[in-house]
């Protein structure tokens, strides 16, 4: 039970504020240790890919336009929600009952900072959407200076938020407003933080109805028309599917999390939220480890991207390998008619003035090697902006 005690306890050890909030977080060895290990493999996951998705939309010129660089820093607030879960899967269970209470504010304000800034970013996206798509265009009009200003705002916001209860509004001087899901945040706050969270939410549902609506008169409307046009106007609805599914699985792995919040600060004695409190960590994890994938699936473009990337980093030590070595030592026809040496231009082509192509002639010729001479668009892997690829002749003879 809690104590009705109105002096400061902030040189107190967890246990303590656990044990006046009555909150039991009991973890079984066993049970602890797999969490842990499939937590850090998903964790894994989830900083590697949102890494890849940050690198997918720096590299790729196609994917410096506003929606893009927002999905870049949802994708960043993916990032720190990979290290707030790392560390807070190792100081769960009997450990978190050994932390201070600043090192309780730190895990908890990782997770929260994470969640507002995807929250806040969702919701920026959702208006760069309805501005883009009520002008019936691709991409808003938002300059970079523009986007950068939002996106420091979000971080701004969700910093602020994250470090509320550290600022003063907590039970450490109010034991009797204690909270059972977080024992040193107060009752009061955690229902503001819930129900200010399903509020924004529903916006966003709300936002992306009204997108949804005027999409499907515009082109009903339009269709028999223009078809052609419609057909290259689809960029912009296939963006909206893509922020709708993501959308989607935000809120259906967090709106758990927050009606539980919202019961345990409506002090509901009956709703033993404590034994729903891993589980509900466990959705919040599969939300983060679910959004690359639904970039790659949904945009064929950012798969394509994430491929070339993954191409790039795989080879890159072969071929500083095979450059150097062939620095070294002259070309053998005998030993090198496997591969075909290959300068990539930064635009990905092979014309007949072209440099690379002069060389391969000039090799050719002085080696007595086949030269094959291609007509057709190279596509370097992204992120390969020139320099010297081993390519196999298989491979050229297949484009």
């Amino acid at each position: 039970m809690a104590q009705p005690n109105n002096s400061c306890h902030y040189n107190e050890p967890m246990v303590f504020f656990y044990n006046n909030s009555g909150a039991e977080d009991n973890w079984d060895t066993t049970q602890l240790i797999l969490v842990q290990v499939v937590g850090s493999l998903f964790c894994c996951f989830i900083l590697v890919s949102n890494v890849m998705v940050i690198a997918a939309v720096i590299t790729n010129k196609r994917f410096h336009y506003p929606f893009y660089y927002l999905l870049a820093n949802l994708a960043a607030s993916d990032f720190l929600a990979g290290i707030a879960y790392v560390y807070l899967m190792f100081n769960t269970g009997e450990a978190s009952r050994k932390l201070t209470v600043k090192g309780y504010f730190i895990r908890q304000g990782l997770l929260d900072i994470s969640l507002s800034a995807s929250l806040a970013n969702l919701l920026v996206i959702a208006l760069e959407r309805y501005i883009s798509v009520m002008n019936w265009k691709v991409h808003s009009n938002l300059t970079k200076r523009r986007v950068t200003l939002l996106i420091v705002l979000v971080w701004a916001i969700s910093i602020f938020m994250g470090a509320v209860p550290s600022l003063g509004w907590n039970c450490i001087c109010n034991l009797g407003n204690c909270s059972q899901l977080a024992p040193i945040f107060s009752r009061s706050y955690l229902i503001f933080w819930s129900v200010s969270n399903l509020v924004v939410f529903l916006v966003m549902v709300a936002i992306y109805m009204r997108i949804y609506m005027y999409v499907k008169k515009k082109t009903s409307v339009l269709s028999p028309h223009t078809s052609g046009s419609i057909n290259r106007k689809r960029t912009p609805i296939k963006l909206i599917k893509t922020v709708m599914v993501v959308l989607g699985a935000f809120v259906i792995c967090w709106t758990p999390g927050l009606v539980v919040l919202l019961l345990d600060g409506l002090n509901c004695t009956s709703c033993n939220v404590m034994k729903l409190k891993r589980w509900l960590l466990l959705l919040a994890v599969l939300n983060s480890v679910m959004n690359p994938c639904i970039y790659s699936y949904k945009d064929e473009e950012m798969w394509t991207t994430f491929k070339n990337l993954m191409r790039c980093i795989c080879n890159g030590t072969r071929r500083q390998r095979s450059t150097r070595a062939n620095q070294a030592r002259p070309l053998n026809s005998a030993q090198d008619t496997g591969n075909i040496f290959l300068i990539t231009s930064p635009v990905g082509y092979l014309n007949s003035d072209d440099t690379a192509l002069q060389r391969l002639k000039k090799e050719s010729r002085k080696k007595h090697t086949p030269f094959v001479h291609l007509h057709k668009q190279i596509n370097p892997p992204t992120g390969c902006h020139g320099g010297e690829l081993v390519l196999p002749v298989a491979w050229l003879l297949s484009l």
